[in-house]
């Protein structure tokens, strides 16, 4: 590659030589579908004529409060899959916000872990209503804020993962927490083995 010489006596890139190290787009298309397919070959090899079993886990259904009793944007805790530590969480109607996941006739009931997915942070008590916004945070720790409409997204702060969503289902006047969609911080399964 040739250099050229700047008005300050250093050597820079000519435009022929920059042209050169850069890859067209086509190329860049051609080259990662190649390596994708490469990649794929070697993960699938890796269980030639092998099964793959899935653990089915079954989580209790609770009951753990009553539509006709929530107050709109006022938490409810409970603890969710069961009474061990890190199992804290809240139910919540967000005033006629509908939610993902969310149940009732406006879709606005959901639930979510109280702790933070970055550190373990304790999320009780920062419930906020920020106009149509519905938000759990800031974490005390590191400031991760949590948009409880979408499914529990982080919005802010250091946290990677979406705040684990207590899935609930609706019979009749009564609420139940039926499963957890995302891990819950501290564990390495949702559903602790008894005994």
């Amino acid at each position: 590659m040739k250099m050229a010489v700047g008005r300050n006596g250093a050597e820079k890139d000519d435009a022929a030589g920059h042209i050169r190290c850069m890859m067209s787009r086509r190329m860049f298309l051609m080259t990662s579908g190649v390596a994708a397919l490469s990649v794929s070959t070697i993960s699938l090899s890796l269980f030639p004529g092998g099964t793959v079993q899935a653990e089915v886990v079954e989580y209790p259904r609770k009951r753990i409060a009553r539509l006709s009793q929530l107050k709109n944007d006022v938490p409810v805790d409970f603890n969710y899959p069961d009474d061990a530590p890190g199992s804290s969480a809240m139910l919540v109607k967000m005033g006629g916000i509908r939610a993902g996941g969310g149940i009732g006739p406006q879709e606005d009931v959901v639930a979510f872990s109280y702790l933070c997915t970055h550190q373990g942070g304790a999320l009780d008590g920062l419930y906020k209503v920020v106009g149509d916004h519905r938000v759990l945070g800031q974490c005390p720790m590191h400031l991760s804020t949590f948009d409880l409409t979408r499914h529990g997204i982080v919005v802010s702060g250091q946290a990677y993962e979406s705040l684990p969503q207590i899935l609930l289902e609706l019979d009749g006047d009564d609420i139940h927490a039926v499963g957890i969609m995302g891990l819950l911080y501290g564990r390495n399964r949702n559903v602790m083995q008894s005994g």
